[in-house]
Protein backbone atom coordinates (compact mmCIF):
# COMPACT_ATOMS: atom_id res chain seq x y z
CA UNK A 1 0.00 0.00 0.00
CA UNK A 2 2.82 2.36 1.25
CA UNK A 3 4.53 1.67 -2.16
CA UNK A 4 1.24 2.33 -4.28
CA UNK A 5 -0.25 5.01 -2.64
CA UNK A 6 2.42 7.00 -0.66
CA UNK A 7 1.41 10.28 -2.26
CA UNK A 8 -1.75 9.63 -0.91
CA UNK A 9 -1.71 9.57 2.46
CA UNK A 10 -0.77 11.86 4.90
CA UNK A 11 3.11 11.15 6.33
CA UNK A 12 2.12 11.84 10.21
CA UNK A 13 -0.14 9.21 9.70
CA UNK A 14 1.90 6.74 8.73
CA UNK A 15 4.89 7.61 11.05
CA UNK A 16 1.94 6.86 13.82
CA UNK A 17 0.76 4.20 12.37
CA UNK A 18 4.58 2.69 12.77
CA UNK A 19 4.98 3.62 16.14
CA UNK A 20 1.68 3.18 17.92
CA UNK A 21 0.51 0.11 19.15
CA UNK A 22 -2.53 0.89 20.34
CA UNK A 23 -3.86 2.23 17.06
CA UNK A 24 -2.33 -0.85 15.39
CA UNK A 25 -4.54 -3.16 17.90
CA UNK A 26 -7.63 -0.79 17.47
CA UNK A 27 -8.10 -1.36 14.19
CA UNK A 28 -7.37 -5.26 14.26
CA UNK A 29 -9.89 -5.19 17.40
CA UNK A 30 -12.57 -3.55 14.85
CA UNK A 31 -11.84 -5.71 12.10
CA UNK A 32 -12.09 -9.16 13.87
CA UNK A 33 -8.13 -9.81 13.53
CA UNK A 34 -8.51 -10.51 10.05
CA UNK A 35 -5.37 -8.82 8.27
CA UNK A 36 -6.89 -7.87 4.81
CA UNK A 37 -9.71 -6.37 6.42
CA UNK A 38 -7.51 -4.26 8.19
CA UNK A 39 -5.28 -2.93 5.86
CA UNK A 40 -8.01 -2.53 3.60
CA UNK A 41 -9.68 -0.19 6.26
CA UNK A 42 -6.64 1.32 6.90
CA UNK A 43 -6.04 2.24 3.60
CA UNK A 44 -9.29 3.83 3.20
CA UNK A 45 -9.01 5.99 6.54
CA UNK A 46 -5.55 7.16 5.47
CA UNK A 47 -6.75 8.41 2.12
CA UNK A 48 -9.92 10.11 4.26
CA UNK A 49 -7.64 11.66 6.73
CA UNK A 50 -5.52 13.28 4.19
CA UNK A 51 -8.59 14.40 1.73
CA UNK A 52 -10.21 15.98 5.15
CA UNK A 53 -6.95 17.32 6.23
CA UNK A 54 -7.40 16.17 9.63
CA UNK A 55 -4.31 16.52 10.98
CA UNK A 56 -4.59 20.53 10.22
CA UNK A 57 -8.07 21.09 10.71
CA UNK A 58 -8.44 23.61 13.82
CA UNK A 59 -11.00 26.04 15.28
CA UNK A 60 -8.82 28.90 12.83
CA UNK A 61 -9.67 26.63 9.84
CA UNK A 62 -13.95 26.33 10.19
CA UNK A 63 -16.42 29.36 9.88
CA UNK A 64 -17.11 30.26 13.39
CA UNK A 65 -20.81 29.82 12.78
CA UNK A 66 -20.51 25.92 12.62
CA UNK A 67 -19.80 26.10 16.17
CA UNK A 68 -21.66 28.96 17.05
CA UNK A 69 -24.88 26.55 15.95
CA UNK A 70 -24.37 24.30 18.43
CA UNK A 71 -25.79 21.17 16.27
CA UNK A 72 -22.44 18.22 17.24
CA UNK A 73 -20.38 18.84 20.43
CA UNK A 74 -19.04 16.74 23.40
CA UNK A 75 -20.66 17.06 26.76
CA UNK A 76 -21.28 14.81 29.53
CA UNK A 77 -20.47 10.71 29.78
CA UNK A 78 -22.80 7.78 29.76
CA UNK A 79 -23.13 5.32 32.80
CA UNK A 80 -20.05 3.29 31.78
CA UNK A 81 -17.61 6.72 31.93
CA UNK A 82 -17.79 6.78 28.13
CA UNK A 83 -18.00 10.61 26.83
CA UNK A 84 -21.25 11.60 25.02
CA UNK A 85 -21.21 13.34 21.71
CA UNK A 86 -23.99 14.86 20.70
CA UNK A 87 -25.78 15.54 17.63
CA UNK A 88 -28.17 18.03 17.56
CA UNK A 89 -30.81 17.35 15.09
CA UNK A 90 -32.96 19.91 15.13
CA UNK A 91 -30.12 22.66 14.31
CA UNK A 92 -28.99 21.07 10.93
CA UNK A 93 -30.80 21.80 8.27
CA UNK A 94 -29.53 20.45 4.39
CA UNK A 95 -27.80 22.78 2.34
CA UNK A 96 -25.09 21.12 -0.75
CA UNK A 97 -23.11 24.41 -0.49
CA UNK A 98 -22.23 23.94 3.24
CA UNK A 99 -21.93 19.55 3.42
CA UNK A 100 -18.24 19.83 3.32
CA UNK A 101 -17.79 22.25 5.72
CA UNK A 102 -20.07 20.30 8.28
CA UNK A 103 -18.17 16.96 7.67
CA UNK A 104 -15.10 18.79 8.52
CA UNK A 105 -16.72 19.99 11.88
CA UNK A 106 -17.44 16.15 12.75
CA UNK A 107 -13.78 15.02 11.82
CA UNK A 108 -12.58 18.62 14.26
CA UNK A 109 -14.51 17.32 16.78
CA UNK A 110 -13.46 13.33 16.60
CA UNK A 111 -9.78 13.92 15.64
CA UNK A 112 -10.19 16.91 18.82
CA UNK A 113 -11.25 14.21 21.10
CA UNK A 114 -8.99 11.10 20.05
CA UNK A 115 -5.76 13.28 20.45
CA UNK A 116 -6.91 14.33 24.23
CA UNK A 117 -8.40 11.50 25.67
CA UNK A 118 -5.72 9.45 23.33
CA UNK A 119 -8.87 7.12 21.63
CA UNK A 120 -11.13 6.14 24.49
CA UNK A 121 -14.39 5.37 23.12
CA UNK A 122 -17.10 7.65 22.33
CA UNK A 123 -21.22 7.24 22.97
CA UNK A 124 -23.22 9.28 20.09
CA UNK A 125 -26.43 10.70 20.94
CA UNK A 126 -28.90 11.66 18.17
CA UNK A 127 -31.10 13.84 19.87
CA UNK A 128 -33.98 13.89 17.50
CA UNK A 129 -36.62 15.52 19.83
CA UNK A 130 -38.59 18.74 17.86
CA UNK A 131 -37.27 17.23 14.33
CA UNK A 132 -39.22 17.02 11.22
CA UNK A 133 -38.46 16.22 7.51
CA UNK A 134 -36.84 18.87 7.08
CA UNK A 135 -33.92 17.93 8.95
CA UNK A 136 -33.70 14.39 7.50
CA UNK A 137 -30.00 14.47 6.04
CA UNK A 138 -29.45 11.11 4.96
CA UNK A 139 -25.87 11.95 3.55
CA UNK A 140 -24.46 13.74 6.41
CA UNK A 141 -25.95 11.00 8.73
CA UNK A 142 -24.25 8.70 6.67
CA UNK A 143 -20.91 10.42 7.10
CA UNK A 144 -20.98 10.21 10.31
CA UNK A 145 -21.66 6.65 10.35
CA UNK A 146 -18.73 5.73 8.41
CA UNK A 147 -16.52 7.65 10.62
CA UNK A 148 -16.93 5.47 13.13
CA UNK A 149 -17.29 2.27 11.19
CA UNK A 150 -14.41 3.23 8.16
CA UNK A 151 -12.14 5.88 9.76
CA UNK A 152 -12.31 5.63 13.64
CA UNK A 153 -11.65 2.38 14.82
CA UNK A 154 -12.63 0.83 17.52
CA UNK A 155 -14.31 4.35 18.28
CA UNK A 156 -18.35 3.85 19.30
CA UNK A 157 -19.75 2.12 22.44
CA UNK A 158 -22.78 2.48 21.44
CA UNK A 159 -25.75 4.88 19.57
CA UNK A 160 -28.72 6.53 21.35
CA UNK A 161 -31.26 7.66 19.24
CA UNK A 162 -33.57 10.10 21.30
CA UNK A 163 -37.22 10.29 20.59
CA UNK A 164 -37.24 9.22 16.64
CA UNK A 165 -40.28 10.80 14.92
CA UNK A 166 -42.02 7.72 13.35
CA UNK A 167 -41.69 9.72 9.66
CA UNK A 168 -38.17 8.74 9.71
CA UNK A 169 -38.48 5.24 10.48
CA UNK A 170 -38.02 4.03 7.39
CA UNK A 171 -35.17 6.29 7.15
CA UNK A 172 -33.47 4.54 9.86
CA UNK A 173 -33.82 1.48 7.75
CA UNK A 174 -31.68 2.73 5.19
CA UNK A 175 -29.29 3.86 8.21
CA UNK A 176 -29.17 0.20 9.35
CA UNK A 177 -28.26 -1.05 6.06
CA UNK A 178 -24.88 1.25 6.17
CA UNK A 179 -24.03 -0.18 9.73
CA UNK A 180 -23.59 -3.46 9.71
CA UNK A 181 -24.22 -6.15 12.26
CA UNK A 182 -21.81 -5.51 14.65
CA UNK A 183 -23.17 -1.31 14.73
CA UNK A 184 -26.77 -2.44 14.51
CA UNK A 185 -26.10 -3.98 18.14
CA UNK A 186 -24.78 -0.94 19.11
CA UNK A 187 -28.68 1.14 18.29
CA UNK A 188 -30.01 2.29 21.44
CA UNK A 189 -33.45 3.93 20.69
CA UNK A 190 -34.94 5.68 23.87
CA UNK A 191 -37.57 7.77 25.10
CA UNK A 192 -37.75 9.85 27.84
CA UNK A 193 -38.92 7.12 29.94
CA UNK A 194 -35.96 4.63 28.98
CA UNK A 195 -32.96 7.12 27.87
CA UNK A 196 -31.42 6.92 31.85
CA UNK A 197 -30.88 3.26 31.23
CA UNK A 198 -27.86 4.17 29.22
CA UNK A 199 -27.46 8.33 30.46
CA UNK A 200 -27.29 8.95 33.78
CA UNK A 201 -29.93 12.14 34.77
CA UNK A 202 -27.15 14.71 35.49
CA UNK A 203 -26.20 14.50 32.16
CA UNK A 204 -29.00 14.91 30.20
CA UNK A 205 -30.77 18.25 29.85
CA UNK A 206 -34.44 19.12 31.43
CA UNK A 207 -36.31 17.84 27.73
CA UNK A 208 -34.56 14.53 28.22
CA UNK A 209 -36.05 13.77 31.75
CA UNK A 210 -32.84 14.94 33.21
CA UNK A 211 -31.60 17.59 35.43
CA UNK A 212 -28.36 19.20 33.33
CA UNK A 213 -28.81 22.63 33.33
CA UNK A 214 -25.91 22.81 30.92
CA UNK A 215 -26.65 25.46 27.99
CA UNK A 216 -24.34 25.46 24.74
CA UNK A 217 -22.51 28.32 24.02
CA UNK A 218 -19.16 29.40 21.88
CA UNK A 219 -16.58 30.56 22.42
CA UNK A 220 -14.70 28.79 23.88
CA UNK A 221 -14.99 25.23 22.84
CA UNK A 222 -17.01 23.00 24.96
CA UNK A 223 -15.00 21.24 28.00
CA UNK A 224 -15.14 18.71 30.01
CA UNK A 225 -17.44 20.78 32.80
CA UNK A 226 -14.60 21.41 34.71
CA UNK A 227 -15.50 23.52 37.75
CA UNK A 228 -13.13 26.07 38.42
CA UNK A 229 -11.79 27.37 40.54
CA UNK A 230 -11.43 24.14 42.78
CA UNK A 231 -10.93 24.98 46.12
CA UNK A 232 -8.51 23.38 48.55
CA UNK A 233 -11.64 23.23 51.43
CA UNK A 234 -9.25 24.40 53.74
CA UNK A 235 -6.34 22.49 55.38
CA UNK A 236 -6.16 18.50 56.10
CA UNK A 237 -8.02 17.95 58.74
CA UNK A 238 -6.93 16.10 61.84
CA UNK A 239 -9.38 13.50 60.89
CA UNK A 240 -7.84 12.54 57.88
CA UNK A 241 -4.56 12.70 60.18
CA UNK A 242 -6.26 9.72 61.85
CA UNK A 243 -7.26 8.25 58.65
CA UNK A 244 -3.75 8.26 57.69
CA UNK A 245 -2.36 6.78 60.96
CA UNK A 246 -5.16 4.02 60.72
CA UNK A 247 -3.97 3.43 57.42
CA UNK A 248 0.07 3.30 58.27
CA UNK A 249 -0.58 0.56 61.31
CA UNK A 250 -2.95 -1.49 58.89
CA UNK A 251 0.11 -1.54 56.89
CA UNK A 252 2.54 -2.22 59.76
CA UNK A 253 0.22 -5.30 60.95
CA UNK A 254 0.58 -6.57 56.59
CA UNK A 255 3.76 -6.15 56.74
CA UNK A 256 5.06 -7.91 59.86
CA UNK A 257 8.63 -7.28 59.15
CA UNK A 258 9.12 -4.02 60.23
CA UNK A 259 10.63 -3.16 63.66
CA UNK A 260 9.66 -0.93 66.04
CA UNK A 261 11.60 2.12 65.32
CA UNK A 262 10.68 1.98 61.72
CA UNK A 263 6.65 1.74 63.30
CA UNK A 264 7.31 5.01 64.81
CA UNK A 265 9.17 7.16 61.80
CA UNK A 266 6.43 5.95 59.62
CA UNK A 267 3.28 7.39 62.08
CA UNK A 268 4.89 10.09 61.85
CA UNK A 269 4.27 10.72 58.56
CA UNK A 270 1.53 12.35 56.97
CA UNK A 271 0.21 13.84 53.70
CA UNK A 272 1.05 17.73 55.13
CA UNK A 273 4.69 16.45 55.30
CA UNK A 274 4.68 14.90 52.27
CA UNK A 275 3.67 18.22 50.46
CA UNK A 276 6.87 19.74 52.25
CA UNK A 277 9.49 17.51 51.27
CA UNK A 278 12.43 18.88 49.38
CA UNK A 279 12.89 17.93 45.75
CA UNK A 280 15.69 14.88 47.50
CA UNK A 281 13.25 13.38 49.47
CA UNK A 282 10.45 13.53 46.23
CA UNK A 283 12.59 11.52 44.28
CA UNK A 284 13.59 9.08 47.53
CA UNK A 285 10.18 9.00 48.41
CA UNK A 286 8.22 9.08 45.30
CA UNK A 287 10.66 7.61 42.82
CA UNK A 288 11.55 4.49 44.89
CA UNK A 289 14.09 2.13 43.09
CA UNK A 290 11.65 -1.01 43.14
CA UNK A 291 8.86 0.87 41.18
CA UNK A 292 7.26 -0.77 38.85
CA UNK A 293 7.58 0.38 34.64
CA UNK A 294 4.17 0.33 34.39
CA UNK A 295 3.70 3.54 36.15
CA UNK A 296 3.46 5.82 33.53
CA UNK A 297 4.46 9.34 33.16
CA UNK A 298 2.79 12.50 30.66
CA UNK A 299 5.61 14.18 28.74
CA UNK A 300 4.37 17.74 28.75
CA UNK A 301 6.18 21.01 27.02
CA UNK A 302 6.30 22.25 30.71
CA UNK A 303 4.94 19.64 33.18
CA UNK A 304 5.80 15.96 32.95
CA UNK A 305 2.75 14.31 35.16
CA UNK A 306 2.21 10.93 36.88
CA UNK A 307 0.12 9.51 36.21
CA UNK A 308 -0.23 9.84 32.91
CA UNK A 309 -3.88 8.73 32.39
CA UNK A 310 -5.75 7.54 35.40
CA UNK A 311 -6.04 8.31 39.27
CA UNK A 312 -6.65 5.21 41.31
CA UNK A 313 -9.34 5.70 43.75
CA UNK A 314 -11.17 2.58 45.71
CA UNK A 315 -14.68 1.81 46.26
CA UNK A 316 -16.41 2.09 49.76
CA UNK A 317 -15.68 -1.61 50.14
CA UNK A 318 -11.43 -0.86 49.64
CA UNK A 319 -11.76 2.65 51.15
CA UNK A 320 -8.87 3.80 49.11
CA UNK A 321 -9.35 7.65 49.38
CA UNK A 322 -6.10 9.00 48.55
CA UNK A 323 -3.41 9.62 45.64
CA UNK A 324 -1.04 11.68 44.35
CA UNK A 325 -0.19 13.53 41.27
CA UNK A 326 3.26 14.24 40.84
CA UNK A 327 4.31 17.09 38.64
CA UNK A 328 8.01 18.08 37.61
CA UNK A 329 8.53 20.79 36.12
CA UNK A 330 10.96 20.84 33.14
CA UNK A 331 11.61 24.18 32.25
CA UNK A 332 13.74 26.72 32.96
CA UNK A 333 11.19 29.15 34.23
CA UNK A 334 8.64 29.23 37.20
CA UNK A 335 5.58 27.06 35.83
CA UNK A 336 2.22 27.92 37.62
CA UNK A 337 -0.63 25.55 37.36
CA UNK A 338 -4.38 25.10 38.87
CA UNK A 339 -6.27 21.49 38.73
CA UNK A 340 -10.09 21.12 38.39
CA UNK A 341 -12.59 18.64 38.33
CA UNK A 342 -16.08 18.10 37.29
CA UNK A 343 -16.89 17.12 40.50
CA UNK A 344 -15.74 19.27 43.21
CA UNK A 345 -18.16 18.66 45.72
CA UNK A 346 -16.38 15.35 45.91
CA UNK A 347 -12.69 15.97 46.26
CA UNK A 348 -10.30 18.00 47.86
CA UNK A 349 -6.94 19.02 45.59
CA UNK A 350 -3.93 20.25 47.73
CA UNK A 351 -2.15 22.42 46.17
CA UNK A 352 -5.22 23.10 43.42
CA UNK A 353 -3.13 26.57 42.73
CA UNK A 354 0.13 27.81 42.78
CA UNK A 355 3.87 27.57 41.26
CA UNK A 356 6.47 24.92 40.60
CA UNK A 357 9.70 25.92 40.26
CA UNK A 358 12.26 25.12 37.46
CA UNK A 359 13.48 21.64 37.51
CA UNK A 360 11.65 20.63 40.75
CA UNK A 361 8.99 18.10 41.61
CA UNK A 362 5.66 19.01 43.24
CA UNK A 363 3.36 16.21 45.06
CA UNK A 364 -0.64 17.33 44.39
CA UNK A 365 -2.61 15.08 47.30
CA UNK A 366 -6.83 13.99 45.77
CA UNK A 367 -7.99 12.96 48.59
CA UNK A 368 -12.05 12.08 48.34
CA UNK A 369 -14.56 13.84 51.01
CA UNK A 370 -16.22 12.00 53.51
CA UNK A 371 -18.83 9.64 52.24
CA UNK A 372 -18.38 10.49 48.58
CA UNK A 373 -17.15 7.50 46.19
CA UNK A 374 -14.91 8.29 43.40
CA UNK A 375 -16.87 7.42 40.01
CA UNK A 376 -15.71 6.64 36.16
CA UNK A 377 -17.45 10.09 34.88
CA UNK A 378 -15.03 11.89 36.69
CA UNK A 379 -12.53 14.00 35.73
CA UNK A 380 -9.52 16.15 36.15
CA UNK A 381 -7.92 18.74 34.15
CA UNK A 382 -4.16 20.25 35.21
CA UNK A 383 -3.37 23.47 33.53
CA UNK A 384 0.04 25.05 33.53
CA UNK A 385 2.01 28.10 31.65
CA UNK A 386 4.98 29.48 31.95
CA UNK A 387 5.59 32.92 34.19
CA UNK A 388 8.25 35.11 34.07
CA UNK A 389 11.10 35.23 37.15
CA UNK A 390 10.31 38.86 37.69
CA UNK A 391 6.66 38.11 38.31
CA UNK A 392 5.66 37.11 42.13
CA UNK A 393 4.16 33.58 42.48
CA UNK A 394 1.80 34.93 45.57
CA UNK A 395 -1.94 34.10 45.31
CA UNK A 396 -2.76 37.62 44.08
CA UNK A 397 -0.19 37.27 41.71
CA UNK A 398 -1.44 33.99 40.22
CA UNK A 399 -4.97 35.17 40.41
CA UNK A 400 -3.86 38.56 38.33
CA UNK A 401 -1.55 35.86 36.00
CA UNK A 402 -4.42 33.29 34.84
CA UNK A 403 -7.15 36.35 33.83
CA UNK A 404 -4.11 37.57 31.39
CA UNK A 405 -2.12 34.86 29.90
CA UNK A 406 -3.26 33.72 26.13
CA UNK A 407 -5.00 30.30 26.00
CA UNK A 408 -2.61 29.32 23.14
CA UNK A 409 0.23 29.54 26.34
CA UNK A 410 -1.68 27.06 28.58
CA UNK A 411 -0.77 23.31 28.81
CA UNK A 412 -3.56 21.04 29.26
CA UNK A 413 -3.61 17.83 30.45
CA UNK A 414 -6.70 15.61 31.76
CA UNK A 415 -6.87 12.75 34.11
CA UNK A 416 -9.40 9.60 33.93
CA UNK A 417 -10.58 8.36 37.25
CA UNK A 418 -10.67 4.89 38.17
CA UNK A 419 -12.56 2.50 40.79
CA UNK A 420 -10.59 -0.12 42.05
CA UNK A 421 -13.32 -2.65 43.71
CA UNK A 422 -10.54 -5.75 45.21
CA UNK A 423 -6.97 -5.43 44.46
CA UNK A 424 -4.28 -2.40 45.04
CA UNK A 425 -4.18 -0.03 42.49
CA UNK A 426 -1.61 0.49 40.10
CA UNK A 427 -1.14 4.32 40.54
CA UNK A 428 0.86 6.44 43.01
CA UNK A 429 -1.17 5.90 46.10
CA UNK A 430 -0.22 7.62 49.51
CA UNK A 431 -0.28 4.53 51.58
CA UNK A 432 1.93 2.41 49.04
CA UNK A 433 4.54 5.60 48.57
CA UNK A 434 4.34 5.82 52.37
CA UNK A 435 6.62 2.62 52.45
CA UNK A 436 7.96 2.44 48.98
CA UNK A 437 6.02 -0.19 48.37
CA UNK A 438 4.86 -0.69 44.65
CA UNK A 439 1.70 -1.28 43.46
CA UNK A 440 0.51 -4.36 41.91
CA UNK A 441 0.41 -3.46 37.84
CA UNK A 442 -2.23 -5.31 35.79
CA UNK A 443 1.07 -7.84 35.07
CA UNK A 444 1.22 -9.40 38.52
CA UNK A 445 -2.94 -9.83 38.88
CA UNK A 446 -2.60 -11.78 35.35
CA UNK A 447 -0.30 -13.80 37.03
CA UNK A 448 -1.66 -14.17 40.11
CA UNK A 449 -5.21 -15.03 38.14
CA UNK A 450 -2.98 -17.68 36.37
CA UNK A 451 -1.53 -19.29 39.30
CA UNK A 452 -5.25 -19.41 41.31
CA UNK A 453 -6.50 -20.68 37.87
CA UNK A 454 -4.23 -23.42 38.04
CA UNK A 455 -4.22 -24.25 41.68
CA UNK A 456 -8.03 -24.23 41.00
CA UNK A 457 -7.66 -26.83 38.17
CA UNK A 458 -5.51 -29.08 39.87
CA UNK A 459 -8.05 -29.11 42.82
CA UNK A 460 -10.47 -29.80 40.25
CA UNK A 461 -9.09 -32.69 38.93
CA UNK A 462 -8.60 -34.12 42.52
CA UNK A 463 -11.81 -33.46 43.43
CA UNK A 464 -13.00 -35.41 40.22
CA UNK A 465 -10.76 -38.47 41.07
CA UNK A 466 -11.96 -38.60 44.74
CA UNK A 467 -15.62 -38.67 43.31
CA UNK A 468 -14.63 -41.42 40.88
CA UNK A 469 -13.11 -43.88 43.77
CA UNK A 470 -15.83 -42.89 45.79
CA UNK A 471 -18.25 -43.94 42.75
CA UNK A 472 -16.24 -47.23 42.89
CA UNK A 473 -15.95 -47.83 46.17
CA UNK A 474 -19.93 -47.64 46.36
CA UNK A 475 -20.04 -50.40 43.91
CA UNK A 476 -17.57 -52.72 44.92
CA UNK A 477 -19.51 -52.39 48.34
CA UNK A 478 -22.57 -53.24 46.88
CA UNK A 479 -21.38 -55.97 45.22
CA UNK A 480 -19.48 -57.32 48.13
CA UNK A 481 -22.94 -57.02 49.85
CA UNK A 482 -24.72 -59.04 47.43
CA UNK A 483 -22.22 -61.73 47.67
CA UNK A 484 -22.00 -62.44 50.80
CA UNK A 485 -26.04 -62.62 50.87
CA UNK A 486 -26.28 -64.80 48.44
CA UNK A 487 -23.82 -67.00 49.96
CA UNK A 488 -25.90 -66.96 52.79
CA UNK A 489 -29.07 -67.81 51.12
CA UNK A 490 -26.75 -70.84 49.67
CA UNK A 491 -25.96 -72.22 52.76
CA UNK A 492 -29.02 -71.73 54.25
CA UNK A 493 -30.91 -73.41 51.26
Amino acid sequence: YLLDKSDKYDSRDVERLQQDDKWVENYLIWRHDVVDDTLKMIDESFQWRKEYTVNDLTESVLPKWLFEIGSLFLHGYDKEGYKLFWFRVKHHTRDPKQQLEKKKLVAFWLEYYAKRDHGKPLTVVFDMAETGISHIDLDFVRFIVNCFTDYYPNFLTKIVIFEMPWIMNAAFKIVKGWLGPDAISMLKFTNKSDVQEYISGEYLPPHMGGTDSFKYSYPPLVDDDFQTPLCENGPITSEDEHESKEEIDADTKETGDLNEEQNLNQKKMNSIEQISKSEETDKTEFKPKNAKKTLTTFKGPLLHISPAEELHFGSKETGEKKCLIVLTNVTKNIVAFKVRTTAPEKYRVKPSNSSCEPGTSLDIIVSLHGGFAASLQDRFLIMAAEMDQSSGAGVPELTQFWKEVPRTKVMEHRLRCHVIESSKPSSLTLKENAFNIPAKTNEDLHIQLTHLLQINKRLQEQMDRCLWFQQLSVVLSLLSVTVVAFCFYLAYA
